[in-house]
């Protein structure tokens, strides 16, 4: 048996890279480090501050409600969930929903309610869910097995049985969805962490056709698609489809720890008191965060400045890629981009902070931009102007 060993000392386990960067506060898009440095941040806390940081609207409605309350049980009305749920249904084509804590956790509930609907109609034989090579739903038991990524589950098998993988984007895997087991479909419809990666129009609308003829449900992860980020409030909407299910987190709270399950009542009925559960999730300071979230970027029309902005960073972006050879793909949708090189963006990542500019990764190869929302005309020429500096000193100098 090998032994682990590390030089990390911290009493942190050790479950992230991190950058050696400490923020100390941000402001809109940007944030400041322990030295008083600024950098523009176009992680959105991994499309998390949909709104930027500190949105001042939600600031103060948060504020307001922290001298109210804070938490209280499930037990009780919430009418701050009430008025939550309220609007997100009247936005969406749901009818109910079911508040916890994080992605992860909606997709747990969105595949216990796909097994208790199945149980309810009598189906005892349909155990299995369906999800798509490159996903990725969360990191606990469940989700990761619902995730069709073998690096994910590398130590921690088995892993949960009831999950079934079929080829991303592939037509002919359509005829495999209805093995006689399947109960639901996972899918997202622009995979993030599998290196943001779109679903084909026509390929999502024959698998929701399939779904529907065979009563399996289709649930939607839009933990980091939702709220905004793809140009339309939901990315469902975009596809002329209507799932059974849309699991939400990450953009919906502005940074407070905030997860919904969206459900028609056609399975949102099967959940019933003593089913399913949360001790924090719905508690009134997360909904009154998520509540002037949700409120901001509906009153403010950001999804139309989403899709104004993004085409102009998409068109910049193409016109790279005949520019520098390295560039492989340009894809994504509204303000959520990838660019995939033919090397690791490791060095890109680092050009782009030392000169006070914050993206991610998504997989070695693809450099991810996530800008928030409201972000301006203004910033996002900084950002173009400072990532174009970079790749012409970067790629060139390979290339020379």
């Amino acid at each position: 048996m090998s032994e682990l060993t590390t030089t990390n000392k911290s009493t942190i386990m050790n479950t992230y890279l991190r950058l050696p960067l400490t923020l100390s506060k941000g402001k809109g898009s940007y944030v400041w480090d322990q030295n008083d440095h600024m950098y523009l941040d176009y992680t959105s806390g991994i499309a998390t501050l949909n709104l930027g940081h500190v949105p001042p609207e939600v600031h103060a409605k948060v504020t307001e409600q922290l001298d109210k309350l804070w938490h209280c049980s499930n037990l009780f009305e919430i009418p701050a969930q009430q008025n939550l749920a309220d609007e997100l249904t009247s936005l969406s084509c749901f009818s109910q929903a079911f508040f916890c804590n994080s992605g992860a956790e909606a997709n747990e509930a969105a595949i216990k309610l796909a097994k208790k609907y199945a149980k309810d109609q009598g189906n005892e034989e349909r155990v299995e869910i369906v999800s798509f090579t490159g996903s990725f739903h969360g990191r606990t038991g469940t989700t990761l097995a619902a995730t069709a990524q073998e690096k994910i589950h590398q130590g921690f098998t088995p892993i949960t049985p009831g999950f079934r993988y079929l080829p991303f984007n592939d037509f002919e895997s359509l005829e495999k969805i209805n093995n006689g087991k399947t109960t639901a479909v996972i899918l997202e419809l622009v995979q993030g962490e599998g290196g943001v990666r779109p679903a084909n129009l026509e390929w999502v609308q024959e698998l929701a056709n399939a779904c529907q003829k065979e009563d399996i449900l289709l649930i939607i992860d839009e933990v980091q698609t939702g709220m905004g980020r793809t140009g339309t409030l939901f990315s469902y909407e975009q596809y002329g489809i209507e799932p059974d299910m849309m699991t939400l987190a990450k953009g919906l709270g502005s940074g407070f720890p905030v997860g919904a399950l969206l459900a028609k009542d056609k399975s949102a009925l099967s959940f019933q008191p003593g089913t399913h559960g949360s001790t924090f999730g719905g508690n009134p300071l997360a909904m009154t965060a998520a509540k002037a979230t949700l409120d901001t970027i509906v009153s403010h029309h950001l999804v139309d400045e989403v899709k104004r902005y993004s085409e102009k960073i998409f068109t910049k972006l193409h016109e790279w890629k005949k520019e520098f050879p390295a560039i492989v793909d340009v894809r994504g949708k509204g303000f959520l981009i990838g660019v995939e090189f033919d090397k690791e963006v490791k060095g890109i990542i680092e050009g782009l902070r030392k000169n006070h500019v914050l993206a991610l990764v998504a997989g070695p190869n693809v450099l991810r931009i996530l800008p928030p929302l409201n972000t301006t005309e203004e910033e996002i020429d900084q950002f173009l102007m400072i990532l174009h500096d970079i790749l012409d000193e970067q790629l060139k100098e390979e290339s020379s």
